[in-house]
Formats: C-alpha cells, sequence, structure tokens
C-alpha cells in the first residue's frame, strides 16, 4: 500500500520544504520592515504585490510550464524564490521589497501549480480523496513550521533570509532526482465573471470580501503584533495560531452547513468573525496571551469562510462546471487579497494598530448582509443534491490547479490535463 503513495511522498517532502520557505519569508519581511522603520502603508503594499504576483502566474506560469517543462519550469520558479530571499537581505528598502514580493507571488504560483498538477496525475480514483487530504495537512503544518522558525531567530539579522533561500532549494531536490514521468502540459486559466455570478451571487461577492479581510490580516497581522509590542515569537504563534483554529473549525462548522441552509451558516461565521474583531478593535488587548487568544477566536470563524463559499457555489454547479466554478472563485479571492492591505494599512495609518480588524470586520460584516439579503431571493438547494462539504487552506497556498485533485471533481479522461 505505502508502495503506491511513494512518489506521492516524495513531491509532498518538496511541498514541505516550499511552503515552510514561504511562510518563514511571508513572516519575516514585515517584521524586519517594521524595525526598519518602513511605513504601514509600504508593508501593505508588500502584501498586494504578493497578491498580484500570484493571481499573474496563476494566470501566465501555465505557458511557461508548457515551454520549459515540469521540471525545468520548477527549478526555475523554486531558484528564483531562492533568489528573491537572499536579494531581501541584502536589498533593504520599501521600494525594492513590494517590486521583489510581486516576483515571489508569480514564482510560488508557478510552483503549486506544478506540484499539484503532478499530484493529480500520480493520484487515483481511489486514493485522490488521501492524497488531498494529506496535501491539506502538509499545506497547513509547513506554513505554521516556517513562520515558527522566526521566533528562533532574530528578524534584524540576515541569517533568517539565507535560512528561507536554503529551505527554497532543498524544495528542489525531490523534484530534480524524480525519475516519475512528466504530467500533461498545464491548462490555462480562465475567469468566467458572468457564469461565477449567475451560478452563485453569494460566493461570488464573499470570495471577494473574504480575500479582503484575509490579505489584511495575513499581510500586516504581524504588523499589528508588532506595533502594540508583543514578542517575536508571541507574533509567531499568533499567526500560526489564527489559520490553525480556523482549520480546525471547518470541519464541524463544514458538517452544519450540509444539513441546512449553507448561507445561514455563512451568515453565522461571518457575523462572529465579526464581533470578535470588533471586540478586539474596542478592548485594545496588549497582553500577549490574551491577544493570541482574541485573534485565535477570530481566526477559527473568519477562516472557515473560504470553503463555505466554495460549498455554496459547488451546490448550485454542474458536476462538470466544478473546476471552472473553484478555480474561478479562488481568482476571486486573489483579487481581494489585493485590495485588503490597502484597506488594512489606511486604517492603522490613520488610527491604532488595532484598526486593522475595522478593515476584516467591514468586509465580514458585508458579506453577512449580503447572504442575508439573498435568502430571500433564492431558495436554498435540497440536502440530497448537495455536493459534501471539503476542507480548503484559507491561505494562499493553492491555485486553480488544486480543483482537479479535488476528490470532488469528476473524473473524465479528457479532463485530465496534469
Amino acid at each position: 500500500m505505502l508502495a503506491a503513495y511513494r512518489p506521492i511522498f516524495s513531491l509532498l517532502r518538496g511541498t514541505a520544504f516550499l511552503l515552510a520557505a514561504s511562510g518563514l519569508h511571508g513572516l519575516l519581511l514585515p517584521l524586519r520592515g517594521q524595525a526598519e522603520g518602513f511605513s504601514t502603508y509600504a508593508l501593505g503594499l508588500m502584501g498586494t504585490a504578493w497578491a498580484g504576483g500570484f493571481v499573474a502566474g496563476c494566470v501566465f506560469a501555465p505557458r511557461l510550464v508548457r515551454q520549459a517543462g515540469h521540471v525545468r519550469a520548477f527549478g526555475a520558479f523554486a531558484a528564483s524564490g531562492a533568489i528573491i530571499a537572499l536579494l531581501t537581505g541584502l536589498l533593504i528598502g520599501e521600494i525594492q521589497w513590494i517590486v521583489l514580493r510581486a516576483f515571489t507571488g508569480f514564482a510560488m504560483a508557478g510552483c503549486f501549480m506544478i506540484i499539484e498538477s503532478w499530484l493529480n496525475e500520480k493520484a487515483t480514483n481511489e486514493n485522490r480523496g488521501t492524497v488531498f487530504g494529506l496535501y491539506m495537512m502538509v499545506t497547513y503544518a509547513s506554513i505554521m513550521a516556517g513562520q515558527m522558525i522566526v521566533a528562533a531567530g532574530d528578524v534584524n539579522q540576515e541569517s533568517l533570509f539565507m535560512v528561507a533561500g536554503i529551505f527554497f532549494c532543498l524544495a528542489l531536490i525531490p523534484t530534480a532526482v524524480s525519475t516519475q514521468a512528466s504530467p500533461e502540459p498545464l491548462r490555462d486559466v480562465s475567469l468566467d465573471l458572468r457564469g461565477l455570478y449567475a451560478n452563485s451571487p453569494v460566493s461570488f461577492f464573499a470570495c471577494i470580501l473574504i480575500g479582503v479581510a484575509n490579505g489584511a490580516w495575513g499581510t500586516l497581522g504581524a504588523v499589528y503584533g508588532a506595533r502594540i509590542g508583543i514578542s517575536t515569537p508571541q507574533i509567531a504563534l499568533m499567526m500560526s495560531l489564527v489559520v490553525v483554529a480556523g482549520g480546525v473549525l471547518q470541519m464541524p462548522i463544514g458538517r452544519i452547513s450540509d444539513r441546512t441552509d449553507r448561507r445561514y451558516v455563512l451568515i453565522g461565521a461571518a457575523a462572529a468573525s465579526t464581533l470578535a474583531a470588533l471586540a478586539i478593535f474596542l478592548f485594545t488587548p496588549r497582553f500577549g496571551s490574551f491577544v493570541i487568544v482574541m485573534t485565535a477566536a477570530y481566526g477559527a470563524f473568519a477562516y472557515t469562510l473560504y470553503s463555505l463559499a466554495v460549498a455554496h457555489a459547488n451546490d448550485h454547479a454542474a458536476p462538470e462546471d466544478f473546476v471552472k466554478v473553484s478555480g474561478g472563485l479562488l481568482l476571486l479571492y486573489g483579487f481581494g487579497t489585493m485590495i485588503g492591505p490597502v484597506i488594512g494599512s489606511a486604517l492603522m495609518t490613520a488610527m491604532r494598530p488595532e484598526s486593522l480588524f475595522l478593515a476584516t470586520a467591514l468586509a465580514h460584516f458585508l458579506l453577512a448582509a449580503y447572504a442575508l439579503l439573498r435568502i430571500s431571493r433564492r431558495a436554498p438547494v435540497p440536502v440530497d443534491e448537495r455536493e459534501a462539504f471539503k476542507t480548503l487552506p484559507a491561505e494562499r497556498a493553492v491555485t486553480p490547479e488544486s480543483t482537479r485533485l479535488d476528490p470532488r471533481t469528476p473524473v473524465v479522461e479528457e479532463d485530465r490535463t496534469v
């Protein structure tokens, strides 16, 4: 049995190093930028640049992979990540880092698309659910591990930039020495805005608004922690537990949504995350442990919303449209993550550090209000006709290519493009 998973384990090892590098580098930059005196607006633009590069990578990387092949393209993308990580340690400046973050986002999108297509090629109808679950586990664990490495180092030194570069290089090894045949060429990613809205207006706007909230927190959460004076280890733990809390709560909330109108569950989770965010803004906690508990409570609800929105959209989509709908919603989420850091940084600059949570609260409140409005306009899908809920990463660590790995995707020979 284990022999059948051996090629997958090799790919997952490379994935773990890649995500650890991305998690480490993504947390290190705002902390070092804060220490260097970068403006909050500039730190927010780094998140916008990364998200913009990631979305661009999802669109253009398949063309590069078709020209160079999977192995060479993955080598180029991972090597670019290592070079950029080292350059950010050498070139300390707001403009330089904003530009380099855009290239990092592009390179990461290319790497993830290749890994996901390779995993899908190795998965079978019988084990796709297991492979998908393993990929999700590696995603959460590796991002958290990378972030926690920051707690063991000194953000004011160059050593952490070097560690990030080493991890990017380590991600190359499993793929470079693999004797497995390369998957078929990647498909181009398309975005049918009219079709996505017609399928599910709630999911359409929800994914944008969830991207706004998650983009603001993911980019500026570390800056918030530094500004209120908690320690670097506490910041790393805070950023990790927000995502982990969301991951833990996804399944129980998802199971509830399988038994009732998902929009009610979406409204409830959005309202809970809005209240948690407003509580942090109003009570302004500054003691490390209390901050961690309150932000984890916020993440427990905020980081379930994307999976709920995608599940609701898939309830209304035909099975053959699953890839198109899920991939399109992921791009909409990406556009939202480009907007969130700009709004969050503006509020933090105009007010106090906790104003970051005003940006997330506004996005989640609008989501809940719009979903409530739509309940009276469209009947829910009958329970026996719904797709079973599946957990999805709340961080930007997957691409539209991952939808072909999802066990809900119907497998037909002409659709196996990876």
